[in-house]
């Protein structure tokens, strides 16, 4: 099969509401359509998740951020465009999205994902779509396909062919939160 069928089939799983298994830029993720509720429920479900940790969210294109939070900060744009590896920015004021993405304090998490599958996906699906680790909430994050669990995969209602599916970092995305228009604090490197 090859990443245009596969893009096709992922799409019409999540436009019914179906959770998937995909490679992304970091590591193997579960994933959903981002402007579903029910769906994104299922996600915390399958991992065991508590509802207060929030969930991310990729993106295609930078220029889309606007459609999803209120306020970018200024120095967003210089950190999105000199992050050499893949990085997650954590968003105030978010809009657009299910309350149950968002976090209790109005952020969220978005990643402008490299990885072409991913981007392929979103642009078709014309919205971003959920990205969290492939894994129960607490145990170790596999960083192949091999070792996600019977569990995981068994509960998913499409897994991407894990021969299109080569994740490029194999290791979890630093995280920066804004703390204003020109600060930051890096979460996790």
């Amino acid at each position: 099969m090859n990443i245009s069928e596969e893009v096709i089939r992922t799409c019409d799983v999540l436009k019914k509401g179906g959770v998937i298994l995909y490679p992304t830029d970091t590591i193997w993720g579960i994933g959903c359509d981002a402007s579903n509720a029910n769906a994104i429920n299922r996600v915390y479900e399958i991992k065991k998740r508590r509802l207060s940790k929030s969930l991310l969210i990729l993106l295609d294109e930078p220029e889309k951020l606007s459609l999803y939070t209120e306020h970018i900060p200024v120095i967003a744009w210089d950190l999105i465009n000199q992050a050499s590896t893949p990085t997650t920015f954590i968003y105030p004021h978010i809009k657009n999205l299910p309350r149950n993405l968002v976090s209790s304090d109005g952020s969220i998490g978005i990643r402008i994902t490299s990885n072409e599958f991913c981007r392929k996906v979103i642009s078709l699906l014309g919205h971003p779509i959920v990205s969290t680790s492939a894994n129960i909430s607490g145990k170790p994050t596999p960083t192949h396909f091999r070792e996600i669990s019977q569990e995981i995969k068994g509960q998913m209602d499409y897994i991407v062919d894990p021969s299109l599916g080569t994740v490029q970092n194999m290791k979890a995305s630093t995280i920066i939160r804004f703390t204003d228009d020109y600060s930051f604090e890096i979460i996790r490197e």
